[in-house]
C-alpha cells in the first residue's frame, strides 16, 4: 500500500546444545517460569492461556495472537492491532547436528510512515536488545552460563526503558500495612501507590530498604516501615509486599504536631505525591535491573524441560 514501509528484522544465534533442549524452552514462553523473555527489565510476554494456537496476549504495548506452534521447534505470533503494524514475529529452533542448533527470531511488519519512523528511532533498539537478551537466556538455561559477553544495552534502549517504566497507581491505604497502622494509628495525612511485581523482582523487604536508604523503624516478613520524627511532624513510609497480588505498595502517613507542622505540610503535600511515586518507581526499576536473568532464575534439568515440552 502507498505510504507503508515493511520492516524485516532477523536475529540468529548458534547454541552448542541439542535442538530438543533449546526448543523445549520455546514451549515455556509466557509461562510463570518462562526462561527466555528478558524480564523483569523488559515487559513479560503474557498470554490469556497456555502457549497454543489461538492464545491472545502480548508484551508491553505490542499485542498479538499465536497463529502457529510446532512444539519444540517454532512459534509464530501475528499482530492483532495497529500499535506496531500488520505482520508477525516468530521464534524458531533449527538442528545443526546432535549437539548444536540455531535459534532465530524474525519480525516482519508493515507499518505507516509515522510508525516506521518511531520504530527506527525508539522501538528497534529495544527490540534488538530484548531478542539478544532472550538468546543470552537460552544459553544460560541450557549451558549454565554464557560462552560470550552478554548482550549490551545501547544508550537509546536504556533511555526508552527509563522513560517507559511503569508508573505507580494510587490505591486506598491497604489494611495489610499492619506495622504502619500500629506506628501511626490516626494519621493527619495518608496515601498509597502501587506497582506490580514481575517475576524476578525482590520480594524481600530488606532489598527494598537498601534501595530506598531511609531509617528503618519497624520490619516484618512482608512489610518494612521507614521514617523519622521531627519537632513539627512524624513521617512514616511503609513498603508492603503482597504475594497474593504480586504487587508492592508504598504507603505514606504523616502526623502533625503543631502549627509549624501544618504550615510546612500545607506546602509539602503538593509535591509529596510526585516524590512518593518517583521514589517507588526508581526503587522498582533498580531492583528489576539487579534481578538475575530469567535464564538463571528459571533453569531446569534438561529431562524436566523435555518432559514439559511434550504436547
Amino acid at each position: 500500500m502507498p505510504g507503508t514501509r515493511t520492516v524485516r528484522n532477523v536475529h540468529q544465534r548458534v547454541v552448542e546444545a541439542p535442538a530438543e533442549t533449546v526448543g523445549a524452552l520455546l514451549d515455556r514462553l509466557s509461562a510463570p517460569d518462562d526462561p527466555l523473555f528478558p524480564t523483569p527489565v523488559w515487559p513479560a510476554m503474557v498470554l490469556d492461556g497456555p502457549l497454543a494456537v489461538g492464545a491472545d496476549g502480548g508484551h508491553g504495548r505490542v499485542r498479538y495472537r499465536v497463529t502457529a506452534h510446532q512444539p519444540g521447534r517454532s512459534v509464530r505470533f501475528d499482530t492483532t492491532d495497529d500499535g506496531l503494524g500488520t505482520g508477525y514475529h516468530r521464534f524458531e529452533v533449527e538442528p545443526l547436528g546432535p549437539d548444536r542448533c540455531r535459534i532465530s527470531h524474525v519480525l516482519e511488519v508493515a507499518m505507516d510512515v509515522k510508525a516506521f519512523l518511531l520504530f527506527k528511532l525508539a522501538v528497534e533498539p529495544v527490540h534488538d536488545t530484548m531478542i539478544e537478551e532472550a538468546f543470552d537466556n537460552a544459553e544460560r538455561a541450557v549451558l549454565g552460563g554464557l560462552p560470550r559477553p552478554p548482550a549490551r544495552r545501547p544508550a537509546r534502549a536504556r533511555l526508552v526503558n527509563r522513560l517507559m517504566w511503569l508508573r505507580p497507581t494510587p490505591v486506598p491505604v491497604p489494611a495489610g500495612a499492619a506495622l504502619l497502622h500500629a506506628a501511626v494509628p490516626e494519621p493527619d495525612y495518608a496515601d498509597a501507590y502501587r506497582l506490580p511485581l514481575p517475576p524476578g523482582v525482590a520480594r524481600d523487604p530488606a532489598a527494598w530498604r537498601r534501595v530506598l536508604r531511609a531509617p528503618v523503624r519497624a520490619a516484618g516478613e512482608h512489610e518494612i516501615v521507614l521514617g523519622e520524627d521531627l519537632p513539627h511532624l512524624d513521617y512514616r513510609a511503609s513498603v508492603l509486599l503482597d504475594e497474593a497480588t504480586s504487587s508492592v505498595t508504598l504507603v505514606s502517613a504523616v502526623r502533625l504536631h503543631n502549627t509549624a507542622g501544618r504550615l510546612y505540610f500545607a506546602v509539602v503535600r503538593r509535591v509529596h505525591p510526585f516524590m512518593a511515586r518517583r521514589a517507588l518507581r526508581r526503587a522498582h526499576r533498580a531492583l528489576a535491573h539487579a534481578a538475575p536473568p530469567a535464564g538463571e532464575r528459571n533453569t531446569r534439568p534438561a529431562s524436566v524441560v523435555r518432559e514439559r515440552a511434550v504436547p
